[in-house]
């Protein structure tokens, strides 16, 4: 197949790359190379056998070189960060939505004939998780009150009767409430895909990637995730900063599944049209991730507690992924050995830790408190 990766540079879409050169797949990739992802050169994992086309998603004379001939768009491209979305607020919407816009924008007026579109989606669309109370059964709670939080209150709380809530498996039914700006355009981002496919009998499908983590991920980008965040700060030996109590928890997923995810749905015509989760099913705190990654690194260093809390951050989501299952997925990569595997490729790049001064522009905002 004729493929293109848009982000194919990044983190995930590299690796994803790789596996379809792998697979015998002619592969062209198209990116901007961003600096805060890329510090302003290309890496130097890039794959030789792919083609690379350098530009913006929101290009048009860029996408149409990128789509000539192309049989299968795997749309991977998006400025990533929660924090730093709620103050770049044009950025993110201008790459993440009209980007996306643009792209399907040239797909359908140009008639391009795709076989299959397949765009990275993201759990933050969810807000909270899903939950349930002993009394009222499940439940969808809104973010926590303000006043429940400046009371150190961390843990939900049934919005019928207000009891203590478990955190249960979070379903692709569950109703979306992004609570940043990033979640929002990932949303429309999906959102845009399904309708236009649907539309133009374009087979698509939405991945909402949960907390993904592996080698490659930009160590001195204080946006991206938290397992790239704690190598930044473990590797210059300070301690990873703990929002809350540290006991929230996310469904963390290697990237080789995320790898493995993509592939399937390409190929399976059951995935055509539908919105799957991809994680493993099971939470891990913030705060285990922390000690994990100290250990693995050997420096000694245990999480910091700030006791500070964030805009628009939720307390427990992770992952139902029966849908995707049923499609014969199956997680292949445990925490440990996938932690192990970033660390040991951690070790031997650099990281800037540029965490305390992205803390600050959000407290700066009001975006933190506590």
């Amino acid at each position: 197949m004729r493929v293109l990766v848009t982000g194919g540079a990044g983190f995930i879409g590299s690796h994803l790359v790789d596996a379809l050169v792998r697979d015998g797949h002619a592969v062209r990739v198209l990116d901007s190379f961003d600096p805060q992802v890329h510090g302003g050169r290309a890496p130097d994992y890039l794959n030789p056998a792919a083609e690379y086309v350098e530009g913006d998603v929101r290009d048009r004379d860029a996408l149409r070189r990128s789509l000539r001939d192309i049989e299968v768009v795997f749309h991977e491209a998006a400025v990533v960060g929660v924090g730093q979305s709620m103050y770049e607020i044009e950025r993110y919407v201008s790459v993440n939505v009209l980007g996306t816009a643009t792209l399907l924008d040239v797909i359908v007026n140009d008639r391009l004939p795709l076989k299959k579109l397949v765009v990275a989606s993201s759990m933050s669309i969810y807000g909270e998780g899903q939950y349930a109370c002993p009394s009222c059964g499940p439940v969808t709670p809104p973010l926590r009150p303000l006043e429940q939080l400046k009371a150190r209150e961390w843990e939900m709380r049934c919005p019928r009767c207000s009891r203590p809530a478990r955190p249960q498996p979070t379903a692709e039914a569950k109703t979306l409430s992004p609570t940043s700006v990033y979640a929002v355009s990932k949303r429309d981002q999906e959102e845009l895909c399904l309708c236009v496919g649907r539309s133009y009998g374009i087979p698509t499908t939405a991945l909402r990637y949960f907390n993904v983590y592996g080698p490659r991920q930009a160590l001195s980008n204080p946006y991206t995730g938290v397992c790239a965040i704690f190598s930044a700060r473990i590797k210059n030996r300070h301690r990873p900063l703990l929002f809350e109590d540290g006991g929230q928890t996310r469904d963390f997923i290697a990237v080789q599944d995320i790898v493995q995810a993509n592939l399937l749905v390409m190929r399976d015509a059951r995935a055509d049209f539908e919105v799957l989760n991809v994680g493993t099913g099971h939470p891990v705190s913030i705060a285990q991730i922390g000690r994990l990654l100290a250990q693995l690194y050997g420096v000694p260093v245990e999480p910091e507690l700030t006791r500070k809390y964030r805009a628009g951050d939720i307390r427990h989501c992770y992952a139902d992924i029966s849908k995707l299952q049923a499609l014969d997925f199956r997680p292949s990569v445990s925490l440990e050995e996938g932690l192990r595997a970033l660390a040991a490729w951690g070790r031997g790049v650099e990281a800037e830790d540029r965490v305390e001064k992205a803390a600050k522009e959000l407290e700066s905002r009001g975006l933190t408190r506590g």
